[in-house]
């Protein structure tokens, strides 16, 4: 995620977490930011229908979305709670802000955020 983000700079880097239903990623699929921009992410269509497709094809799911913020911290803005597609998923933030990358994760639903645990195994 962090080397996806970073090689999107200027702009935001973005993708997908993809894995088990039991909320287990396994795998990550990066999007070009269609948005182009530094300031807000847009998961290419293509890349979204193509993971929808393959997560029902291996019996995996689509958990959420990951994206940098450039200038600021890994929280979400207002703009991503806007956004915020699934109250399922897990919205993993990465800020670039400073050279110590910080990677976050929250749920948002009803446009509340709830900071979640990361576990790397």
């Amino acid at each position: 995620m962090v080397a996806t983000c970073v090689r999107a700079l200027p702009n935001e880097g973005c993708g997908l977490l993809l894995g088990s239903p039991d909320g287990t990623v396994s795998e990550i699929v990066a999007s070009d930011n269609i948005a182009d921009s530094a300031r807000i992410y847009e998961i290419d269509p293509k890349v979204l229908l193509q993971t929808f497709r393959r997560a029902d094809d291996e019996g995996k799911v689509v958990l959420g979305v990951f994206h940098s913020h450039t200038h600021s911290e890994a929280y979400p803005s207002p703009t991503d709670v806007a956004q915020a597609p699934d109250p399922a998923w897990h919205y993993v933030l990465i800020s670039l802000r400073q050279v110590a990358t910080t990677v976050r994760s929250y749920s948002i639903v009803n446009a509340e955020i709830v900071e979640e645990a990361i576990n790397i195994i």
